[in-house]
């Protein structure tokens, strides 16, 4: 059986993981792998995790299963973290959410849940958008397309491009939109944008799947989720995957969630019924370690406080590595604009330069970025954006 198999390509960013790892230059610089990073290029521990793991150190009884839809304390807590403690779906008893194993996880799990409802759904997803959202879509043997969103000529949206493709979408596919920190470009739809989505929703009749894998990394809690919650106060189906990777620094413990919105009580309990189906033909039950910790932070109030200094302070740096990296290329790349930099939100943006430019990059000064010159900007620090914006000068010229 196996005899018949045929090598696959190996996944562009895991390769540059491998490449990077062996690259013995002391000033290789990471600008691939998307998580954060800090000034010494680690990606820290949260002081409000390490004092909630041990809390669940010294507290744990157990390490019976814990039910097809985890730890319910924690999703009652991600409910409320997403669209506020007195959002009108909440208050009506609408939402049912499952635990899961990470964002991707959280993903996979809504694709199937998709699959059950309409076979023949087609998803939309934004171009471009997250290398892996097409995949674990089409692995679950749904239909995907894509729909305007990022302008690269002009570093902004095709928003009117993006509003008369959707006005064509019909009743029974599912358009995915990220809800912040829009991964790879940046660029966020602003409130007047998301309340157009709206419209065109419930005009049209399709589902939106809403991808929020960042939120706390643009502006705030709350405004990054704000698109989000306006939607789901207007339409009566939605579908919400999170994640708490970024925000809580959990990206090994994989801890998301996936949350459906149905119009009223009675068809949320089915909705959740075959969620919860679903999670049993995929992994059964979720591991418990990730979802104790962001309950146990979440659940106090010393713990919260610490958590949002914390998250305030990772949003901070990136934004403002930001404009440092903004000023830093335009002064040194003479006949170029990098002011769009400014302008976006979270970890990652498009450079705009080419393949030949980003191998040079890479063969010469052993800075590491993705072909489409995806950037994470928080793998640049303050000691080495002045080599790096040299290196992109010097390629660019």
């Amino acid at each position: 059986m196996f005899s018949q198999l045929k090598p696959l390509p190996t996944d562009p960013i895991l390769g540059l993981m491998a490449a990077f790892k062996a690259d013995t230059n002391d000033k290789k610089i990471d600008l691939g792998v998307g998580v954060y990073k800090d000034e010494q290029g680690q990606t820290p521990v949260l002081k409000a995790v390490k004092k909630a793991e041990e809390f669940r150190l010294a507290n744990e009884t157990t390490k019976s299963y814990i039910g097809l839809a985890g730890n319910l304390e924690y999703c009652q807590k991600m409910e409320q973290l997403l669209l506020g403690d007195a959002h009108p779906a909440l208050l009506a008893d609408r939402v049912r959410t499952a635990q899961a194993p990470g964002g991707t996880g959280s993903l996979r799990v809504a694709a199937e849940f998709i699959k059950r409802c309409n076979e023949q759904a087609t998803v939309w997803v934004t171009t471009p958008t997250w290398a892996n959202h097409i995949s674990l879509f089409e692995a679950a043997g749904l239909n995907v397309k894509e729909y305007p969103y990022y302008d690269y000529d002009n570093k902004g949206l095709l928003f009117d491009d993006m509003v008369n493709t959707l006005s064509q979408v019909p009743a029974g596919d599912v358009v995915l939109l990220h809800a912040c920190c829009h991964n790879p470009s940046g660029m966020d739809l602003n409130f007047a944008q998301w309340q157009k989505v709206a419209e065109i929703a419930k005009v049209q009749g399709f589902t939106v799947l809403v991808d929020i894998a960042y939120q706390g990394f643009g502006t705030s809690l709350d405004e990054d989720a704000a698109g989000l919650r306006h939607l789901a106060s207007q339409v009566d189906e939605l579908i919400i995957c999170s994640s708490c990777s970024k925000n809580f620094g959990l990206y090994r413990e994989r801890i998301g969630a996936c949350s459906v919105i149905s119009k009223d009580q009675a068809t949320a309990d089915i909705a959740n019924s075959v969620m919860l189906s679903v999670v049993r033909s995929i992994y059964s039950m979720p591991p418990a370690h990730g979802a104790d910790i962001v309950n146990t932070i979440l659940s106090s109030d010393e713990l919260t406080a610490m958590w949002h200094q914390e998250l305030d302070d990772m949003r901070s740096r990136i934004n403002g590595l930001r404009s440092l990296l903004k000023d830093k290329l335009n002064d040194k790349c003479e006949g170029m604009d990098f002011s769009f930099i400014e302008r976006q939100h979270g970890m990652f943006s498009f450079l705009g330069i080419n393949k030949e430019q980003i191998e040079r990059l890479q063969k010469e000064y052993s800075i590491y970025i993705v072909g489409s010159s995806r950037v994470n900007v928080a793998g640049v620090s303050k000691d080495n954006i002045d080599y790096f914006a040299d290196a992109v000068a010097a390629v660019t010229k």
